[in-house]
């Protein structure tokens, strides 16, 4: 299993940052591999992704949802077992550490040879800066659910 585990820090209080990762149809706008997510319930979402060129979807659950700390899912279904973790860590009032980690299983040669070349290591963070251009530019979320799961 190939696993990404990527962090930077955005210029907008926590809450701000942790709701606008809760607006899950929006994630395509600045993550570069998602084609599309379909948020079906509070905790299952569809996915449709695209590595390397060849598009999967899958199922997902949200497995926990903690405001202003975490939203962490797993793959239930589908062509591609995935599982993450967004993290949230105040570093101050305006300041707001976001970690992300992908866990996910390479299918054939591109993905597994892309895993090991650091290729989605440098996707994840690049997608990162474009979360950070795109909250600190608006300065504000487009959305917010305050749910808990766990």
């Amino acid at each position: 299993m190939a696993r990404v585990i990527e962090t930077i820090d955005v210029d907008v209080p926590v809450s701000t940052a942790y709701n606008q990762w809760t607006q899950l149809e929006t994630l395509p706008q600045f993550l570069s591999f998602v084609e599309s997510i379909t948020q079906l319930d509070d905790e299952t979402t569809t996915w449709r992704v695209n590595i390397g060129g060849v598009e999967r979807s899958f199922t997902a659950r949200i497995a926990e949802q903690h405001p202003d700390e975490r939203i962490a899912w797993t793959s239930v279904g589908g062509e591609a077992e995935h599982a993450g973790v967004v993290t949230f860590h105040r570093l101050g009032d305006a300041q707001t550490r976001v970690t992300v980690q992908l866990d996910w299983e390479p299918q054939g040669v591109v993905e597994s040879v892309g895993a090991l070349a650091g290729f989605d290591d440098r996707a994840i963070e690049k997608d990162l800066r474009e979360f950070k251009k795109f909250i600190e530019a608006r300065g504000a979320e487009t959305g917010a659910w305050r749910g808990d799961i766990d």
